[in-house]
């Protein structure tokens, strides 16, 4: 018995660009779209009456807007949606306000509709986000945010370390737990968020604005410090690490194809913290589709970092957490409200302090990943 076709509500202000998304969203067999809504008035009375398993949302509309939509009415539902957003400066910030409010990921909206440019091209993998996100089991609420601040770093831990994280879909909400945990002292932090050009820089704004730690863009040849978190640019370069001669760590910017199709890659940073930072290195591959870090994971766990994933319990996606674990990166999984916890107090932990409980590392060599 084939299974039943997901059914997509498309809202956006915009009647070209509502029939161009139905047109691409129907091109999949697997996708249904029931209805299109030009506003959010329009948008509350189709979901309340036929409730779809997805939504695609505009945020810059007309009357109520989607974002309080969003908030007011999609949240509560717990529907699965897809914020198709503009790239410019108010649309990134309203974009990362309506991730942490509970959608569940983001598209650029083209700039223009011609078949075969960027953008176009871009956004025809929506179907597969689609096809994702209808299968998540959404929380009922939100976790509360921890104090900022409010974990700890042993005064006897080493400064001279490096932690690494990566994420995906769910990552929003997963990394503004982590980092507003963070003392200002703690080690120098580098991230891969999955998330398109343009979005990235208000992401780390917003975060700047909640957390103790200064969290901002990288940029080329930024110099790790303790309490600054720095976040891959979306889109366009891979995130490496690299040791200078006369001692410290900065970041590289470096043009590159995708891995794991995304970049920046998780795979990417964490393979170049493992080559210079470990083992002062503590590595955790959080929340998101697919299996971007797995490798990368592992490569630092055989170089003697101390590594870990979140936990499926509290992941809106045990994919790339999933993967690293059954590859063997992981020391172990961790749920989300204890994993800044967990990764200050791996800070200054040898490979051979670590504590019986964790997996067995593979037994092969790093030629092998």
């Amino acid at each position: 018995m084939a299974a039943a076709p997901i059914r997509v509500l498309v809202v956006d202000d915009s009647l070209v660009f509502r029939r161009f998304l139905t047109r691409t969203l129907t091109a999949d067999p697997a996708i249904e779209v029931i209805g299109e809504a030009g506003s959010a008035e329009e948008a509350r009375a189709f979901v309340l009456g036929r409730r779809p398993d997805v939504i695609t949302l505009d945020l810059e509309m007309p009357g109520q807007g989607g974002l309080e939509f969003l908030r007011q009415t999609v949240a509560r539902l717990r529907i699965p949606t897809i914020v198709v957003s503009s790239q410019t400066q108010r649309g990134a910030k309203r974009t990362i306000e309506a991730l942490e409010a509970g959608a569940v990921d983001v598209m650029p909206k083209p700039r223009g509709l011609a078949p075969g440019t960027a953008d176009h091209l871009a956004l025809s993998a929506i179907s597969e986000r689609v096809r994702a996100v209808a299968r998540l089991n959404l929380p009922k609420t939100h976790r509360a945010a921890p104090e900022c601040g409010a974990v700890s770093l042993a005064p006897a831990a080493s400064r001279d370390w490096v932690i690494a994280l990566g994420a995906s879909t769910g990552g929003v909400q997963a990394l503004g737990a982590v980092l507003h945990a963070l003392p200002a002292d703690c080690p120098p932090v580098v991230i891969v968020q999955h998330m398109p050009e343009g979005f990235t820089e208000a992401f780390a704004r917003r975060l700047n604005t909640t957390c103790a730690i200064e969290v901002r863009e990288a940029r080329m040849g930024d110099r790790l410090s303790p309490g600054l978190a720095l976040i891959a640019p979306g889109g366009k370069q891979h995130m490496v690490l690299r040791r200078l001669a006369q001692g410290g760590l900065v970041v590289d910017l470096e043009a590159g194809d995708p891995v794991c199709f995304s970049i920046p890659s998780v795979d990417v940073l964490l393979t170049s913290a493992a080559r210079v930072a470990a083992p002062r290195l503590t590595a955790a591959v959080l929340t998101g589709m697919g299996s971007d870090g797995a490798n990368g994971l592992l490569a630092a766990r055989l170089a003697g970092a101390q590594t870990f994933v979140q936990d499926e319990a509290s992941s809106l996606v045990y994919g790339m957490p999933a993967r690293a674990w059954e590859k063997g990166g992981a020391m172990e999984q961790i749920p989300l409200d204890l994993m800044a916890a967990q990764l200050l107090a791996s800070v200054g932990t040898t490979s051979a302090q670590v504590r019986t409980t964790a997996a067995p590392a593979p037994q092969f060599t790093q030629k092998g990943v």
